[in-house]
């Protein structure tokens, strides 16, 4: 591991959900940036400029990306946040590389298993993502179930923008990825190993991530809360933008006064 002189201000990743890129974050990136903060944004495995490589679908291999970054930037440890598919990295980043998270948000994600019903519905979604004759539709039929329905009635513009992500998304590395999560270990005991400020955000209309299932996950972390935003679904980052924002803000400063009290 490359040794650094630890910034002021908290350096933050943002990793994103499927099927979109990093651009879900903009809002949160630009305005963490205005504070000081060095703020990374990586496209995982596939998405935006980053191929897919030939590796099977694994999130330990999605890790251990996010650290060979880390190590090329010369950083050792940071804030670390996921939504949905980024949210499962960013446990198998805690599982592969200890010690090198100060503080975790994690949106839209369960820290359990997949069930087996769970796990058969992504490797059959992973295969229509393969099928040319029928990877549009399903597309645009499921993309914006990402949004609340909240969210898609006062806000069209973000159901234009998620599902002009996901149709840029190229199917490989969208059925790469479903398989990689379909495939991941339960995370509650990495969870409850991780005593580092930590906030568990998970929207009221998420269709995905049940509140049972945030809250089993928000209990595991030693110093884990729950936040339930109202009226928005699976990707609060861009329904709920501000607010998303203000907790990860929140989230940064708790990580400042407990390293300075370490």
């Amino acid at each position: 591991m490359t040794s650094a002189v630890r910034p002021r201000l908290q350096p933050i990743v943002l990793l994103h959900a499927l099927p979109l890129n990093s651009a879900m974050w903009r809002s949160q990136a630009a305005a963490l940036r205005a504070r000081g903060h060095i703020v990374l944004t990586p496209d995982q495995r596939g998405f935006g400029a980053t191929p897919l490589g030939a590796g099977p679908p694994s999130l330990d291999i999605v890790a251990d990306d996010l650290a060979a970054l880390l190590d090329e930037r010369g950083i050792d440890d940071v804030a670390l946040a996921g939504c949905s598919m980024g949210g499962y990295v960013a446990m198998a980043f805690l599982r592969r590389h200890p010690g090198r998270v100060r503080a975790l948000a994690l949106l839209a994600s369960r820290a359990t298993a997949d069930t087996h019903e769970t796990a058969a519905e992504r490797l059959r979604f992973a295969d229509l993502m393969l099928d040319e004759t029928l990877r549009d539709q399903v597309v645009r039929r499921t993309a914006p179930l990402l949004l609340g329905a909240g969210t898609r009635a006062r806000s069209p513009h973000l159901v234009e923008e998620a599902l002009a992500m996901a149709e840029t998304a190229s199917p490989e590395p969208v059925a790469w990825a479903q398989r990689a999560i379909a495939g991941r270990p339960d995370s509650l005991s990495v969870l409850r190993a991780t005593d580092v400020p930590a906030v568990v955000v998970t929207g009221a209309e998420d269709e995905l991530v049940s509140l049972e299932d945030a809250a089993r996950t928000a209990d595991a972390l030693p110093r884990g809360r729950l936040v339930v935003v109202p009226g928005v679904g699976h990707l609060q980052p861009m329904e709920a933008a501000a607010q998303v924002t203000g907790l990860l803000t929140a989230l940064l400063d708790d990580a400042v006064t407990a390293d300075r009290n370490r």
